[in-house]
């Protein structure tokens, strides 16, 4: 079997120390296999990888011609493809390759979060001897995809493998070729969405029963119009870690999300206050700082507060504003087009990356009004500014308030270069704003924001992505928030 083996050995130098091993958790240790998933990085591994992968579909299945490319395809080509390989732990193999698999964009223009794996390959001396390396690499492939920001993971499989895609959870998705052969395509179910929806927004149906915050026509706004006046209201709380963390980007942020709350309403800010709590007087002299230099930087007054010391930290900020006709988030139709409108310059928050986008920091003044007058200036049917449920989830929580579905061209959505489709669709991205509207109103002239029409709210309910290729993947399967229409 050595012999088999020894012609993908790859000697392994430097190797990181089994802390397993030094303090002698056998039950631990016995339980190991005896491989190990790893991403190929060097010359000799995809050497070994590709021999594997001639071996296996062109020598012993035909699938590909014995000519010199063989197997080989522009996909591995590609500088984004991702190769894993399954590598033999200890013995006179240790550093073997016998099996391994690729993953990379499915198109080759702008990776916009739609992959597929593929060459899934295991030795044949290494089937018996070493069981479970092949589910071992499909399972470290998906983990993998979904940490790149993946939504959509696809698979073209033979068809006497189904059924072992189906026991590690795959479904199936319709059919396509390879090699000129039948295969299965398969498709990995992510679910990265529809969990920051339910973690953060499912229970307030519960929480909020007998309740209709906002008042008829406004539930599910984040802010709510006074009865009786053009006053609109909105209050949010920061999440105490972050005070505790961050307090002056807290104190930042409590002002910032308040002001676009009233923005998505097409009301003019007129004032805020803050209730800021905290152990010490520094700590809460931080999260003050973070207040006072947002609201100077968007023009808003702090007309009052409360403050307390000697306490665990908290942070709540009120903000008013006057519109005489407020925007609801409920006024959509089925037909009405999407759009999304957000500041794509900055960057990730430090300590925040792929969770808060950091676009308002840098601006000046002038740009932070305008940025909060598009929505007031526009007079969409509908609006909401994006909050921390990310932009899928906020377009679920708009489809519902309107009593429809919601569509997202995946392509079409505005997105900084340097963020992943993942990333960007469920992070809080500083300012963005989603509309519905009739299709021949156009978003006024944005800047420094981008508008891209994205989307289409239709008859049902939840939010489902469309790919380039017209293949409809489920994003939300329902309401968020369970309020439903407005």
């Amino acid at each position: 079997m050595s012999g088999l083996l020894s012609g993908g050995h790859t000697p392994i130098r430097n190797r990181t120390v089994d802390t397993l091993a030094v303090w002698g958790d056998r039950r631990a240790l016995a339980g190991q296999p005896p491989y190990r998933v790893e991403q190929a990085v060097d010359l000799a591994t995809y050497t070994a990888y590709a021999r594997l992968r001639r071996e296996v579909f062109v020598d012993e299945q035909g699938l590909f011609p014995a000519s010199v490319a063989g197997d080989l395809d522009e996909v591995d080509a590609d500088p984004r493809t991702v190769v894993l390989v399954a590598r033999v732990v200890g013995g006179v193999d240790d550093g073997t390759v016998i099996g391994g698999v690729r993953l990379a964009p499915i198109w080759r223009g702008d990776d916009i979060g739609a992959w597929q794996g593929g060459r899934l390959v295991v030795a044949a001396a290494a089937r018996g001897r070493y069981a479970g390396v092949g589910a071992a690499l499909v399972r470290a492939a998906c983990a993998r995809a979904e940490n790149e920001g993946v939504l959509r993971f696809d698979a073209a499989v033979q068809t006497d493998r189904v059924r072992f895609f189906g026991r590690l959870g795959w479904m199936i998705a319709g059919t396509t070729t390879v090699g000129g052969r039948p295969h299965v395509l398969m498709r990995w179910p992510i679910n990265r969405l529809a969990a920051v929806a339910a973690s953060i927004k499912a229970p307030l149906a519960n929480l909020l029963a007998g309740m209709r915050p906002g008042g008829p026509g406004f539930v599910g706004d984040d802010g709510a119009p006074v009865p009786g006046t053009d006053v609109v209201a909105a209050c949010d709380a920061i999440v105490p870690s972050m005070v505790e963390r961050d307090p002056y980007w807290a104190g930042w942020c409590g002002v910032l999300v308040n002001l676009n709350d009233l923005a998505a309403m097409g009301a003019r800010p007129v004032g805020l206050l803050d209730a800021v709590a905290g152990p010490t007087v520094s700590r809460v002299a931080r999260v003050i700082g973070g207040l006072r230099a947002a609201a100077e930087r968007y023009g808003v007054p702090i007309l009052g507060g409360h403050t307390q010391l000697g306490v665990a930290s908290a942070l709540s900020v009120t903000a008013l504003g006057r519109a005489e006709h407020p925007v609801p988030a409920g006024g959509g139709l089925p037909g009405h087009a999407v759009t999304l409108t957000a500041d794509l310059g900055g960057e990730w928050r430090p300590g925040y990356s792929g969770r808060q986008w950091d676009s308002t920091s840098g601006r000046r003044s002038a740009e932070l009004r305008a940025l909060l007058d598009l929505p007031r200036r526009h007079r969409p049917c509908a609006a909401k500014d994006v909050s921390m449920v990310g932009i899928v989830g906020t377009l679920g929580m708009l489809a519902e308030a309107s009593g429809c579905a919601a569509e997202l061209e995946v392509a079409a959505v505005p997105r900084p270069a340097n963020t992943t489709v993942g990333d960007w669709l469920t992070c809080f991205p500083g300012y963005a704003m989603l509309t519905a509207d009739v299709n021949d109103r156009p978003v006024p002239a944005t800047h420094p924001a981008t508008s891209g029409r994205c989307g289409r709210l239709r008859n049902g309910t939840g939010v489902t992505l469309r790919w380039p290729d017209g293949v409809l993947t489920p994003a939300l399967s329902g309401h968020v928030t369970g309020l439903g229409h407005a």
